[in-house]
């Protein structure tokens, strides 16, 4: 009798416990998904109070949102826009465009005690554990490792205090003003802000970096040096699957930031960037905001490779004037609403020396919009010219000398 007392004791706490994770679990699972669908609306009803009367997209319920066409940096819709807003794990576009611009992806990175030790979600790292800096990068932008993150922090820079004020720092620099960063991954901190335009100026600049896509837009992998038996990682940004042409780019939420997310989308050569801070449902959001953006803009082809550009003179050649044409087809977004107009400007040299080849780079074509360069391909020559012979150019610098 005492042991079948034991044996049912056991299985009783056994229960307990697995309901214990479960509710753990599913709280945590809900934190990074839709809220169900019997949550209170009161704060939905709150905010719909507060939204202006001209706003465009009123069924949105994000705080602060922004829609941007990446190369042009063009708003196709905003709310909020410039407001100081807590970032939370969408902070890591920043740390992995440090990343990308001043490690090698090869770069061998131990895991210190303080980075094993970091809260919130992590990659379950351990001290002493040596990573390619590509996999943690992968790790941190898939699954929100934020033990990565502070690997890659004193990798880099030796602490996190300083990689946070070179965050900082490279964020003004593209123009991200209103943004200050205090570490790495995006936990609470009062001082720790930014603005939906400020990541959708980080996130353009990331998506122009080798690399950058490759991993914000990689939905799922087999990693050997994942802690589980599969290794396998499957991205938590679940827009990748909802919305064609998806590429990108980082979920976010802490109780201080509410569900945040940057994401990405490219079609037919037009990349649009959208940003949702303190979201009640920031999947539809984010859905909603890049559909209505590929309404609003659309492709059109301003150079076509192969066509002649200009022509160039030629010293010392078998003929006088080099034709040069763009080398490849340039496409720019044209937009429904607002005044857009693009220049295209040749930039090439006074004249060119003889032997040249075909195909070779003599200068570039460049398209400007308000004086910032959004698009641009070489100019190449579309034939090959021989050179004088040694004799004749002589007599040519002769008769130029003496004019015979």
């Amino acid at each position: 009798m005492e042991n079948r007392m034991k044996r049912k004791t056991g299985n009783l706490g056994i229960a307990l416990l697995v309901s214990l994770l479960l509710i753990v679990f599913g709280t945590a699972q809900a934190e990074e998904t839709e809220p169900s669908a019997d949550e209170p609306q009161d704060e939905m009803s709150q905010r719909m109070r507060m939204i202006a009367q001209d706003d465009k997209m009123p069924e949105l319920t994000a705080r602060s949102a922004i829609l941007i066409e990446a190369s042009t940096g063009h708003v196709l819709y905003a709310r909020n826009k410039d407001e100081r807003m807590f970032p939370a794990s969408t902070t890591k576009m920043m740390t992995l465009i440090l990343a990308l611009e001043r490690g090698r992806m090869d770069d061998i990175v131990t895991v210190s005690r303080h980075a094993e030790g970091t809260e919130g979600s992590t990659l379950w790292l351990e001290e002493g554990e040596r990573l390619r800096l590509e996999d943690l990068l992968y790790g941190m932008m898939m699954v929100s490792g934020n033990d990565a993150t502070i690997a890659i922090a004193e990798h880099l820079d030796g602490s996190v205090g300083a990689f946070a004020r070179h965050m900082t720092q490279r964020a003004h620099e593209l123009g991200a003003k209103d943004t200050n960063f205090r570490n790495p991954h995006g936990l609470p901190d009062e001082q720790h802000y930014t603005t939906a335009h400020d990541l959708a100026r980080i996130a353009v600049h990331g998506y122009r970096l080798p690399g950058f896509e490759d991993i914000v837009g990689k939905k799922e992998g087999i990693f050997p040096w994942v802690h589980d038996p599969a290794h396998f990682l499957r991205n938590e940004n679940q827009i990748l699957w909802l919305v064609e042409g998806a590429n990108g780019v980082k979920t976010g939420y802490t109780d201080a930031a509410g569900r945040c997310l940057v994401s990405a989308a490219k079609r037919d050569g037009v990349q649009l960037i959208a940003v949702v801070l303190d979201s009640i449902y920031m999947w539809n959001d984010s859905i909603a905001l890049l559909e209505k953006g590929f309404q609003m803009v659309e492709p059109k082809k301003i150079v076509s490779g192969g066509t002649i550009e200009g022509t160039l003179p030629v010293q010392s050649g078998r003929k006088k004037s080099l034709p040069v044409a763009a080398a490849e087809d340039i496409i720019v977004p044209e937009f429904k609403e607002g005044d857009v107009t693009y220049e295209i400007v040749c930039d090439l040299p006074e004249h060119v020396r003889a032997p040249i080849r075909e195909g070779e780079t003599e200068g570039t074509l460049r398209v400007m919009l308000d004086g910032r360069q959004v698009a641009s391909t070489p100019l190449v020559a579309v034939e090959s010219i021989e050179q004088k012979s040694f004799f004749l150019v002589v007599w040519n610098m002769m008769r130029e000398i003496f004019h015979i």
